[in-house]
Order: C-alpha cells, then structure tokens, then sequence
C-alpha cells in the first residue's frame, strides 16, 4: 500500500524506527483526551445550522479533525506504554471517562477549556494526574494549574519526555514551559494515526509547517507557539501520508498548516510525489497561489481539492492594520476576484473567508460580502466575526480599550459569537448580520449557483486546454 520513498525523499534511518523501549521506566496507562467539537452559543444561529446544508458541511468538517497534538504526543511515547485516544463528544458525559489510567492528557481549544477543566477536575478527585496544552493554556497556563492541572506552555513535543518522566515517578511539576526552545520539526515522530476509529473522520490531518509570516491580529494559531516559520521535511511527510494510506487506502487529508505554500521551491518538490500517492486533500494558504501557474497545476495533480484563503473583507474597511507585520492583505484586495477565478480555473476550489465587524467596518459590510460573493463566486465561503481569543494582539487591544463584553466568556470563543463591542455598530447588529449572512449565503439556491459556477468554469478550462 505504501509508495517507497527513496532518493531526496528518503528517511534518515532514525526517523523511520518506530519509538523504542526506555530500560528502567515504569509503565503507564496513559490516556489522550480531545475536547473536540465546535457549536456557537447563539441558539438563532444554532438552528440555522441544522437546517442549512452548506453551513452544516463546514462545520462537521471543521468538528470532526482529530487533534493532530495528542496524536503526535502519543507517537513520541515510548512503546512499554499504553495508549489510548478519545475524543469527548464520543462519550455521553464525564461519568464515561476511563479510570484505568495512570496519566491523562488533554488538549484543547478555548471554547471547550471550561469542560476540560471539568475533566481535570473529575480526575484530581481520583487521584490521577492530568497535563494539559494547547493555545489557551498556552495563553493562560495558571488557570489549568488553578483547575489541579499540570500546564503545557508552547510546543508539547520539548517537553513531553519530562512529563512522561516526571508521571513516571509519581510527581508532576505545575508548569511545564517550553517557550524559548523552539522544535525542529526534522525531529517529529509519526504521529499514532493508528489510535483512531476511523470510520469516525471524513479527513485526517497532516502537518507540513508551523508558523504564518503574516501574524493576523485575531489569529490564535501555531503563531502562538513558535516565533517563525518552520518547515517539516519532505520525507517525514510523505512517511504520514503513507501511514496513513496503509490504515485508509484513499484518504482526504487536511494539510493542518497556518499557510501551507509560503515556500514555493518545497512544495514544487514535494507535489509530484503526492500525485504518485493518489490522495485528495485541503489547505489553507494566502493569496499568493494564484500567481504561480505552475504550483496551481501542480497542486491540481496532485489531488487539491480546495484551499482555504482568508481575504478577511471585500473592501479596505478592516483589512488596514489586520497583519500585525505589514499589510499585505490590504495591497491584494484590488486582486481578489481574479484571484479567485485563476485558482479555480485550475480546479482547485475555493474557500473564501471573510471576518464581520473589523475595525472600521460599518453593517454595510454584510452586504458588500453578499455582493462580492456573487460576482466572484467561489465555491465555499466562510463568514465569522473576530474573536478574541486570550494571547493574540486582538484581545490584548480589546481588553485595552474595555471593548470585551464579559469576562473570560471562553465558550463564547466559537467563531460565531460576538463577544466584544466593534466601533461602527453594536453588538447585537453583529450578531443578527451574521445570521442573516448564514441564510443568504448557506442556501440551497446559493450553494447551488456557486458550485455549478465552479464546475462551468473548470468545463471550459478543460475544453480550451483540449
């Protein structure tokens, strides 16, 4: 099932040895735990998510990745362990949480950090230690420590032979800080794909980068966790790729990268062998892509079926101070529609993403996305409002100006609910755009049109190619 690799792409000898066996540890019953799932707290905006098809696809896309951390930590254990993986939507309540376990490890994002607290907490009263990572205890790790937690500070894989030591011996430190020393990502083990049901996933993740050079103010992402932009080395990707294929014969892979093509010279290597793996997957990049003929060809053969992009807003309203850096985005919006026509020329579908209430935009924006979506006409669309997120320039400059509307209202962290003031309307005009948004954009006659457009244009491309 797996495609040899060899010549550039080969793996040195070390990074293709499954973990060995440390002498002298002692053996632990370790548990993953993944606070997955994504749902707004707006109950209107919850109801149109079951009635509306193209707003429910996204969503249980974006609900049902596993978590590519515990994963990657699991594969990083050492074999005399047990491992188990569990994702906590699967269980019917904290009652269901396995107690054979002699460490438990969570992860998890800001709008479920209450209830992996919850979880931490359910297993202090049994006496058994809990680690936890991710963005949030990234941001905030005296608030897991404060729930009887051990927090993971920065990039887990530094010091998750501490945690595993210090388990080992009965006793973990409150802080295990690894900000300061960046991973090199030439040293990732395979993540253990193997621990999951797959019957449960419509996609899989695969890391090729950490890092965005664009750091948008908003965005609580790997940015949180390395201060550049690395790359993994070819080979260990198409090593995942193949692990993978030899669980899942066709998979559809979701590259979980900030910005997956900033390194152009990489990807044009690494694309050809992917075509010979016969997979699909998604992305998410910057705009860039569409200049480069040859790289949108090549993504194409080699099974893209759609990137994501954040053009965050049709007009230079909110795109002014978005990157933290430069303003890149601002210098691209004159180019967004073609932009959008050249990539899916290619056959490669486009996700637009577009953020409501920006600074300086006024609640004519909903209608300018609307009317942007149905000239340029890409084939999914996105639409969230900022969140602040704890640990961005976002939420840092939200609290600074007394703009948040309550107090680590983490739940309220989901993408879709307005927790802050915007400057050119209230709250609630947020809020009710966004609904209204969800209706005109997520209908079945809208999705339609947009998909239809989408396979028109590749027909003609095809046919001029011919």
């Amino acid at each position: 099932m797996s495609q040899p690799i060899d010549g550039p792409f080969a793996l040195p000898a070390a990074a293709s040895q499954s973990m060995p066996v440390i002498a002298g540890t002692k053996p632990l019953r370790i548990v993953f735990i993944a606070m997955s799932g994504l749902r707004a707290c707006d109950p209107e905006l919850t109801a149109l998510g079951l009635t509306l098809p193209g707003f429910v696809e996204r969503n249980r896309s974006i609900a049902s990745l596993p978590s590519l951390g515990l994963l990657t930590l699991a594969g990083m254990t050492p074999a005399q362990h047990q491992r188990r993986y569990l994702e906590m939507p699967d269980l019917s309540g904290i009652d269901q949480l396995p107690r054979d376990v002699d460490l438990v490890a969570i992860s998890s994002f800001s709008a479920q950090i209450k209830e992996a607290y919850q979880v931490a907490e359910h297993y202090r009263t049994l006496r058994i230690p809990v680690v936890i990572g991710g963005l949030h205890v990234t941001a905030l790790p005296q608030e897991a420590i404060a729930h009887g937690a051990a927090a993971v500070v920065g990039e887990g894989e530094t010091v998750w032979h501490d945690v595993l030591r210090d388990a080992e011996r009965g006793h973990l430190r409150p802080l295990y800080d690894a900000r300061g020393a960046e991973f090199n990502l030439a040293a990732a083990p395979m993540p253990a794909y193997e621990l999951l049901d797959l019957e449960r996933y419509n996609r899989i993740t695969v890391q090729t980068s950490r890092g965005c050079p664009w750091r948008c103010s908003f965005c609580a992402s790997s940015i949180l966790l390395t201060r550049k932009y690395k790359q993994k080395p070819a080979a260990q990707v198409l090593a995942e790729i193949d692990h993978i294929r030899s669980l899942w014969p066709r998979p559809f892979i979701e590259f979980a990268d900030d910005n997956s093509f900033c390194h152009r010279a990489y990807w044009k290597a690494l694309l050809p062998e992917i075509a010979k793996r016969q997979i699909k997957w998604f992305a998410e990049s910057d705009l860039a892509i569409h200049e480069d003929d040859e790289l949108l060809r090549l993504m194409r053969e080699a099974g893209c079926a759609e990137v994501l992009i954040g053009l965050e807003s049709p007009t230079t309203e909110g795109l002014d101070g978005v990157e933290t850096k430069c303003n890149w985005k601002l210098s691209q919006a004159p180019q967004y529609r073609d932009a959008i026509r050249r990539i899916q020329a290619r056959g490669i579908r486009v996700n637009a993403c577009f953020v409501l209430g920006l600074d300086g935009q006024t609640t004519q924006i909903f209608d300018q996305v609307l009317d942007f979506v149905a000239e340029a006409l890409p084939f999914d669309v996105q639409v969230t409002v900022p969140t602040p997120f704890p640990g961005t320039p976002l939420f840092a400059q939200l609290q600074r100006e007394g703009r948040l509307l309550a107090d680590r209202a983490w739940e309220r962290c989901t993408l879709f609910d307005v927790g802050f003031r915007p400057t050119h309307m209230s709250p609630q005009e947020l809020a009710a755009g966004l609904r209204q948004m969800v209706v005109a954009l997520y209908s079945e006659e809208a999705t339609a049109r947009r998909h239809q457009h989408f396979k028109a244009l590749r027909q003609q491309t095809q046919s001029m190619a011919a």
